[in-house]
């Protein structure tokens, strides 16, 4: 499999850390942002809407990460450990996922998005829409270890990687003891690769 993706892209990470953490072999190919490579004809063949990251599996090409996330579940984990196969652990993790592409996405991403990658949002906005997002998380991490229950599922993979980065976007996480404790369970999962730093925002 390739991974067309790019090392400060979350959503990069939240596939690579699925493709580690399932044992999945794979190949990382770096796609430069920076000089517009994700934008190029060639790229929206894989991509439509020009954005990383993209899977390649062995001519299969997936877009979107938590597409991504399923289809991996689905197709390469026999023991259905990261996507349950009962309707409610299903719905129960396809909520989180929903989080990711919704409150993560526009709240702890958009904070970060701002300090790492210039983006042009409001910063009070997005750093008080992620609080919102964290309170929620800690109160339901204060009675599972992980998202949904007490086993690892696509959710955490899905949510570990920027709220893991949110000090970058200058979102203090020191208030939410079960958030920490999470991404530290995260952090010791058998197979963990971690998100790429920079030292800007509260990391600085």
């Amino acid at each position: 499999m390739k991974l067309h993706r790019h090392p400060l892209s979350g959503h990069s990470h939240r596939v690579q850390l699925a493709l580690s953490l399932m044992k999945l072999p794979h190949e990382l190919v770096e796609v430069d942002l920076m000089k517009g490579a994700h934008k190029t004809p060639e790229f929206i063949k894989l991509s439509p809407f020009g954005q990383v990251p993209v899977l390649d599996d062995n001519g299969t090409i997936l877009f979107d990460s938590n597409a991504i996330l399923v289809y991996l579940a689905t197709k390469y984990d026999a023991d259905r450990r990261w996507l349950p196969s009962d309707p409610k652990g299903q719905a129960d993790v396809q909520a989180w996922l929903s989080v990711a592409a919704g409150q993560i996405a526009f709240g702890p991403a958009a904070a970060r998005l701002i300090t790492v990658f210039g983006a042009k949002y409001n910063p009070e906005e997005v750093i008080g829409r992620a609080h919102g997002l964290l309170k929620v998380m800690d109160t339901q991490l204060s009675a599972n270890h992980f998202l949904v229950g007490n086993v690892a599922t696509l959710a955490d993979i899905a949510g570990y990687s920027y709220v893991s980065a949110a000090p970058e976007g200058n979102v203090d996480l020191s208030a939410y003891p079960n958030v920490r404790a999470w991404l530290a369970r995260v952090e010791a999962l058998p197979g963990f690769v971690p998100f790429h730093k920079t030292a800007v925002g509260m990391a600085g």
